[in-house]
């Protein structure tokens, strides 16, 4: 029974035995509505309480007010799977037994699924998991944009473009929040890099910020209704973003009407002044670290802490910003933990939930070339030979705060052993060495990935191995360690390491079956793509990974997966060519207080504006190895002439739509991809943009009509002097296909 339900009881009892009527107060009264019983409560709390409600009380939790059973608040990483329970006061593993959860695939797989309803069923899925724990917050999902092709974060987020990233973030927040759990939207914003995270101070032009950086957070927050918002550790106009006035203040609260909470990253806050004035709600981690001090109670020393409240006693500052915060913080309380309708669906590392993951990652793998060698022909498979750490290497573990402690990871190697048992001979050759550790934060995989053989024998071996095969499935690309998709630091190159390619080469001259599987969480240089006849866009697929590449490769599911990013050629091609734009520069004369030193502070400055990704190589007319959307299918698909009205009037919307047909011989499913093109702008514009997709699953020679709506929105662009989107009249193009380049149909209307 719920510590609230409990008072109530004590309340009735004392109401009766003074022979008054038994009326709930309005803040224990679940028919009362959730303002009033936030208002209520405020006026019942003392100072002390109040304060001590805006800060950590351990690594993971905040204090409730147990006199008023108020319970305490439980926040849990990651986006992926709910991490295991660390000990109160520090990194170091609980203990627990009970805490080994389900690894759902990395949000890079998520977004290349182009699935609305999966996004759905992810959040759905892994919010019963936060709830069967007991947590209150999921801090997730991440929705920063892919700038760079090196930062090592870009597996948690949602690809390089906003539309896309905020068409799959909604459904995740609705699906994780059914269940009483406060989805954490982070980070907010700017967050496009690893490196000297702490310390980039970013300048962005208005119409980038609003048009690129800022749309997915504003899609979670004014459709997916996210109860909770994550600051991110970089300054955005001299200001960190866990207590920016502008970010938090003026968009978040102001113009997009945020009542949720915002909640530090681990570390985020740096000033108590600002944190009080700046828009932050909740501060953990706070970096002061007071057990090491002899104070017991490190978490009076947090910026939100004493020295705030001793900051009230003396004047320094008023309450009306106290209220304001844990206001908001009840908010929470009664949408989560206080809320009478809160799941209790014991669902935890359950047969659906791994049903979820494998049917997710199986969708989410992109099928980016193939000579006719896929899916195998398991007739004549009888020897397949996999090469690769990757093929065995658990990733579930590493990678920073979404490393998970699982019941089991099902690898490449053993899903296809499985798959396969009875058909063909499954063996492996390692071909290269790569990283060998296994432990984060007390989880270790337990694997012995040592080895003694030379770089030149693996490849040997791995050869020798290829030329008696009928086919070889190479399993490489990066994995979760330190300088690769890593929480902390950016790649340091952006081809593969360990001598991949040369071991990749190697293979394609001993055997014409070569199929490529590329395990990574962003873009990689494939400099051997005309050498090899199959290549695969594999990500981190977590628990059931294997069987989900398994079912693709032998053809069980047919692949659908479209790319969330673009695959450059080399980085020298993309639009970051200074250390201005990229990891930024030391002018010598930024500085900022944290409020224990003044901290040097580096400014990077985006200056290639909106275009990112897809939209500065078609700018630029440069060509890549795999555009933005790109994805083929073991079947094929027709588009038919796309058709829509000639015009359309200000502040309407007009129907586009156009017959998609299944023209191969087996079912499967085609990404419909609608861009706007807007060919007599005023201003400087993209080529095109992304702003409608659809996912259709067919079977064959079946035909579908899709249906795309368009309104001012699509058109738009924002004006940075008016502070308004605008839509120009004048004509604009629709174009239709099945990537950012292949665009199949097209039909033009004006805007009148």
């Amino acid at each position: 029974m719920k510590k609230h339900l409990c008072y109530t009881a004590a309340v009735i009892l004392a109401a009766v035995s003074c022979n008054q009527n038994p009326k709930l107060p309005a803040y224990l009264d679940d028919n009362s509505p959730i303002e009033e019983r936030v208002e209520d409560l405020l006026s019942r709390l003392t100072v002390e309480e109040k304060v001590a409600m805006t800060h950590a009380q351990s690594k993971f939790s905040s204090p409730g007010v147990p006199r008023l059973g108020i319970p305490d608040i439980w926040c849990t990483d990651g986006p992926h799977g709910i991490r295991t329970d660390v000990l109160w006061d520090e990194w170091n593993q609980a203990g627990c037994t009970n805490d080994s959860c389900t690894a759902f695939p990395a949000l890079t797989a998520l977004a290349a699924t182009w699935n609305e309803e999966l996004a759905g069923l992810y959040g759905e899925s892994i919010g019963e998991e936060a709830s069967f724990r007991g947590k209150t917050v999921l801090l997730g999902p991440g929705v920063n944009i892919n700038r760079t092709p090196l930062n090592g974060r870009t597996f948690e987020y949602m690809g390089e473009d906003p539309y896309l990233a905020s068409r799959m973030v909604v459904p995740y927040v609705q699906g994780v929040q059914k269940n009483g759990v406060a989805a954490c939207v982070k980070h907010y914003a700017l967050n496009n890099q690893e490196a000297n995270r702490h310390t980039t101070n970013v300048h962005v032009d208005d119409r980038t910020l609003y048009e690129i950086y800022l749309p997915a957070f504003k899609a979670a927050v004014q459709e997916g209704g996210a109860w909770s918002i994550m600051g991110s550790y970089n300054l955005y106009d001299g200001q960190w973003n866990c207590h920016n006035q502008r970010m938090l203040c003026d968009i978040l609260k102001g113009e997009w009407g945020f009542d949720g909470v915002v909640i530090s990253d681990w570390g985020g806050v740096h000033n108590t002044d600002q944190a009080v004035k700046q828009g932050l709600d909740l501060e953990y981690g706070s970096w002061t670290n007071g057990l090491t001090m002899g104070r017991s109670d490190a978490y009076s020393l947090y910026y939100l802490a004493d020295r705030y409240l001793q900051g009230i006693q003396d004047g320094t500052y008023g309450t009306e910003e106290l209220d304001d915060k844990v206001r908001r913080i009840l908010r929470l309380q009664y949408r989560t933990n206080l809320s009478s309708e809160r799941s209790r669906i014991a669902k935890f590392t359950c047969p659906e939930h791994y049903a979820a993951a494998r049917r997710i990652g199986a969708e989410s793998i992109v099928l980016l070339k193939n000579d006719n060698i896929l899916p195998l022909n398991l007739e004549t498979a009888k020897k397949v030979l996999v090469v690769g750490e990757n093929a065995v290497k658990m990733m579930t573990v590493g990678g920073g705060s979404s490393s998970l402690k699982v019941k089991h990871e099902i690898s490449p190697l053993q899903g296809l052993q499985e798959r396969l048992e009875g058909i063909a001979e499954v063996s492996w050759e390692r071909g290269y060495v790569g990283d060998v550790t296994g432990n984060y934060n007390g989880v270790s995989t337990g694997q012995d990935l040592s080895e003694s053989r030379s770089a030149e024998q693996l490849i040997a071996d791995a050869v020798a191995a290829a030329k008696e095969s009928d086919y070889v499935i190479f399993i490489g690309g990066l994995n979760k360690g330190h300088h690769q998709d890593s929480e902390g630091a950016d790649r340091r190159q952006y081809g593969l390491p360990y001598g991949q390619d040369a071991v990749i080469e190697a293979l394609a001259e001993a055997n014409p079956n070569l199929i490529v599987v590329n395990m990574s969480g962003n873009a990689v240089a494939m400099p051997w793509v005309d050498k090899v006849p199959a290549i695969m866009q594999d990500w981190y697929l977590g628990s059931e990974h294997g069987r989900s590449l398994a079912d693709v490769l032998t053809g069980d599911v047919n692949p659908s997966g479209k790319l969330p990013m673009t695959f450059a050629t080399t980085l020298e091609d993309g639009p970051l060519k200074s250390e201005k734009q990229y990891p930024g520069v030391d002018e010598g004369t930024r500085r900022a207080f944290d409020g224990n030193d003044n901290v040097k502070i580096l400014d990077e400055y985006y200056t290639e504006g909106i275009y990112v990704g897809y939209r500065w190589f078609q700018k630029q007319n440069v060509a890549v190895t795999f555009p933005f959307g790109h994805g083929l299918s073991y079947t094929t698909f027709d588009y038919g002439q796309a058709k829509a009205p000639k015009a359309m009037k200000s502040g309407k919307s007009i129907k586009v739509c156009v017959p998609v047909t299944n023209t191969g011989s087996l079912a499967g499913a085609e990404v419909v991809q609608l861009y706007v093109s807007d060919p007599e702008c005023s201003v400087d514009k993209p080529v095109r943009e992304l702003k409608g997709f659809k996912k259709v699953f067919l079977q064959p020679g079946e035909t579908a009509t899709v249906e795309f709506t368009v309104d001012e929105a699509a058109l738009s662009y924002f004006d940075a002097e008016k502070h308004q989107w605008v839509a120009e009249k004048g004509e604009y193009k629709l174009e239709i296909g099945a990537s950012s380049e292949d665009i199949r149909t097209s039909v033009s209307f004006e805007l009148k």
